[in-house]
């Protein structure tokens, strides 16, 4: 037996592992992309049926059964202008900015409120620039928006020398700060105890115009479960062609091996 041909069955082999491999993969992708597009049916199915439902009229003693996601609301109160809150890094129409969070008082004796996304403004950018007056109403005010059981969350980075930063602060408000303090995200848990509220376990985006000049377009998951069967048909045939590779591959060696044999006439 030459070099050569001792060779021959090791990189026949290495082929074949190395094919093996990648129709595993292919399957797997392909698949994780079905399980993606079973999961946006059913975020399209809850939003469908949320939209369906009456809008909820939020009260303080309001049962959390009622609380469903992306479900129609609406709610009177007095805002709790000290306790506003502004959300870090989030964008409008491609622009960045900031979320305008205050929670809206739905009973004084109890100190039942909920929290409001009322709306985005802009970053200040610039030398001199300056952030937005954002209106700081005493009367009581009516609103609608859409429930969501948290306020969407951003990655946070952290490290020793910034770790209060984006934090939120352990009282509300925050004594001799002239604008609301920036926090990367909001946990409703600690921005009740900051403000000292009871807040209901849900959260309103607004959706209700009321003259502020507030963005409000809030984010959605997407829906479109036909991007991911794309995907996955994709994978499939990759992994398809993985197969056809390896039954060729080792359709030659068995050919190779039974022409190499004794008797077998050159």
């Amino acid at each position: 037996m030459t070099a050569r041909s001792s060779i021959a069955p090791k990189r026949t082999l290495a082929t074949l592992v190395v094919l093996a491999v990648l129709l595993a993969v292919c399957a797997m992708a392909g698949r994780w992309q079905l399980q993606r597009a079973d999961e946006r049916r059913a975020i399209s199915q809850a939003i469908n049926a949320a939209s369906r439902r009456a809008p909820l009229q939020l009260r303080a003693g309001t049962p959390p059964a009622e609380f469903i996601k992306w479900r129609q609301a609406q709610a009177s109160g007095t805002w709790v202008n000290g306790a506003t809150v502004l959300v870090e890094n989030r964008s409008f129409k491609g622009r960045p900015g900031l979320w305008v969070a205050t929670p809206l008082l739905l009973e004084a004796a109890t100190h039942s409120a909920v929290l409001v996304l009322r709306g985005w403004i802009p970053s200040p950018l610039g030398p001199g620039a300056r952030l937005q007056a954002i209106p700081a109403p005493t009367d009581t005010v009516t609103l609608q928006g859409t429930m969501t059981n948290q306020v969407p969350r951003l990655f946070e980075l952290w490290s020793l020398e910034h770790r209060h930063a984006g934090k939120m602060p352990a009282r509300l408000p925050v004594p001799g700060q002239a604008h609301p303090p920036e926090v990367q995200n909001i946990d409703l848990a600690a921005y009740g105890r900051a403000s000292g509220l009871k807040l209901l376990p849900v959260v309103i985006e607004q959706t209700s115009d009321d003259g502020s000049g507030f963005g409000r377009e809030w984010p959605r998951p997407s829906q479109d479960a036909n991007q991911n069967i794309s995907y996955a048909m994709q994978w499939f045939s990759f992994a398809a062609i993985a197969a056809i590779a390896w039954l060729v591959t080792l359709g030659r060696a068995l050919r190779r091996r039974a022409g190499a044999q004794p008797g077998k006439r050159p």
